[in-house]
């Protein structure tokens, strides 16, 4: 009953304006979240700009891409480097620790300082704390 009263294309047209909508949506909060993260521009201007998209939803947002879209894909750009080289730092710290322990007592072990058996005590302790 339903399929004869909503033809194919309807179907087909109602899809393609609520992905228009969906894409809309994500520009909008895409816009909000990089106001706010912005730091080169203060409250005021953060304020005005917010006000704009809320008042002119579509010619906002689509201002704002026009004229700060450039600046969006830096900060984007920038806060990836930011999230990589923090994880970098936390592999490298979580890493090192026990690679640098062992280091440490094999040359101990080739200075004759210690044992064979106390370096693989000490080289066990290192990679089950790591």
């Amino acid at each position: 009953m339903l399929a004869a009263d909503y033809p194919f294309l309807d179907v087909l047209w109602t899809m393609v304006i609520f992905f228009c909508w969906i894409i809309w949506f994500f520009l909008l909060f895409r816009v909000f979240a990089d106001v706010f993260r912005r730091h080169d521009i203060g409250g005021g201007m953060k304020t005005l700009w917010i006000i704009f998209v809320i008042i002119l939803p579509f010619l906002g947002v689509f201002i704002y891409l026009i004229a700060q879209g450039h600046g969006m894909a830096d900060r984007d750009m920038q806060t990836a480097q930011a999230s990589q080289q923090q994880f970098d730092t936390y592999v490298k710290s979580v890493a090192g620790g026990a690679a640098s322990e062992i280091e440490k007592a094999k040359g101990l072990l080739d200075s004759g300082a210690i044992t064979q058996a106390e370096f693989d005590s000490l080289k066990a302790k290192a990679l089950a704390t790591g």
